[in-house]
């Protein structure tokens, strides 16, 4: 695993984006205050960034709207490994859209519905971040557990990239995180369903203890959980399936392979992201506690494991 330092060295630039005033660093293009953020939108060097509070947020190309996005946001096609027919996605979640985009292009026959707490970002992503709506893609504005508990369907991928601002920095909200909040989401997905979820920390330094808590609260209800690390960011995506049976790395393979060869998956460097693969359980999984509705420390986690990093995006929604 990467030091820490290395990876905020990578990202210093971006952090700094949204924390310095907007006249150091670029354009500003918005600019609003709704009840869960302060939004703003910055144009620099070609790229449009997402900033909620002082966290970058999400990023696109001006030029090519599916370019420039965070890289983490790929690992969600991941799930495809799992379930190569699915045809129906729940994201919680909108942001800057960027996930929202990229399976309407390379999966432009599944339908996709999000929900999004928060209608100013909903308004943003349609005006400035290329986010269209359709008969494939709808977007709810509702609070996300809220919305599956009063939900009958069912679904084939869920995909979770919700956060919020705290005294640490970004925080998963702590009703999204736990042993209750998982079971209702297992209960919304069919046989072959698959969840995926967007955490920020590391396997054993920044935050891995909320990493480690986030696995085995996951592990309770799920039988198995994988992760995939992100390469230009501390991002960790944790993809948690039904099968009783665990898949082991050249199983992995092989279906890449598959789903390549013959045309399912199109997305560029899709077997490459199998690199990223952590096959092996963190190792704070075993010292961290059970997320419930009665004890979530999803703060105090965060800062016994390391607390705010400054220089480095939340990246939450892309």
């Amino acid at each position: 695993m990467r030091p820490l330092a290395a990876g905020c060295l990578r990202l210093a630039l971006l952090g700094t984006i949204c924390a310095l005033p907007f006249r150091t660093v670029g354009a500003l293009v918005f600019e609003d205050t709704s009840p869960y953020h302060h939004i703003r939108v910055i144009d620099q060097n070609g790229l449009r960034t997402l900033c909620f509070d002082d966290a970058t947020e999400s990023r696109m190309s001006i030029q090519d709207p599916n370019q420039g996005h965070f890289e983490y946001t790929e690992y969600f096609h991941m799930a495809w490994l799992w379930n190569a027919r699915i045809t129906n996605v729940l994201m919680i979640g909108l942001g800057g859209a960027s996930a929202q985009r990229s399976f309407a292009l390379y999966h432009p026959d599944v339908k996709i519905e999000t929900v999004e707490i928060d209608p100013v970002v909903a308004q943003v992503a349609r005006t400035y971040f290329n986010f269209k709506e359709s008969d494939s893609q709808k977007v709810r504005i509702e609070d996300g557990r809220v919305w599956l508990r009063r939900s009958a369907a069912k679904q084939d991928l869920i995909v979770l990239d919700a956060y919020i601002s705290s005294r640490y920095g970004s925080a998963i909200p702590q009703h999204l995180a736990t042993k209750e909040f998982f079971e209702l989401v297992r209960d919304h997905l069919n046989t072959n369903g698959i969840l995926a979820y967007n955490v920020i920390g590391t396997l054993n330094g920044w935050h891995a203890d909320i990493v480690g808590a986030m696995y085995r609260t996951m592990k309770m209800v799920f039988p198995q959980v994988y992760i995939f690390r992100a390469n230009t960011s501390l991002n960790l995506v944790l993809i948690a399936t039904r099968a009783p049976a665990r898949t082991d790395a050249a199983t992995l393979r092989m279906r890449a392979d598959f789903l390549v060869r013959t045309g399912v998956i199109s997305r560029p460097g899709f077997r490459e992201r199998l690199e990223s693969f952590a096959y092996q359980e963190p190792a704070s999984a075993f010292r961290s506690p059970i997320l419930t509705d009665d004890f979530a420390p999803v703060e105090g986690l965060a800062a016994a494991s390391g607390g705010k990093a400054e220089a480095v995006p939340r990246n939450r929604k892309q």
